[in-house]
């Protein structure tokens, strides 16, 4: 299983469209890069599946003063039409303080030609206060 350098680009592209979205306060562009039955499993909260809900989790984490999201790919690996990324990432307010460090796992699925999340989870990497 490897991960040619079109799927990594488009996962790339995928994942500056998040970070984007995050810069733009806009919800609706965050579960834009899910697929329509994705699920996500936030830490300290129950799984949430398909868009809508996922829309309303990151509506909340906009609310809450979550304005920027720094993700970084550390590995990738596709097979088919499947593929799995680890990475870390960091959210910020809006004047750059940082709220939480975290690691992660996206599960991705090609849906319609296009590589989306299709399951999500992520946790803090700081130490429990």
């Amino acid at each position: 299983m490897t991960t040619n350098q079109s799927t990594r680009s488009q996962i790339d592209a995928t994942n500056a469209a998040f970070m984007a979205a995050f810069q733009r306060g806009d919800s609706a562009g965050l579960a834009a890069v899910y697929t329509e039955d994705a699920q996500i499993f936030p830490p300290n909260a129950a799984a949430m599946s398909g868009k809508p809900a996922i829309q309303t989790f990151w509506q909340g984490a906009l609310d809450m003063g979550v304005a920027e999201a720094l993700l970084e790919t550390v590995d990738v690996e596709a097979d088919g039409d499947t593929a799995w990324e680890v990475g870390k990432g960091v959210l910020k307010t809006k004047d750059g303080g940082v709220i939480d460090e975290v690691k992660y796992i996206v599960l991705w699925k090609r849906e319609q030609g296009e590589w989306k999340w299709h399951r999500d989870i992520w946790n803090s990497s700081q130490p429990v206060p």
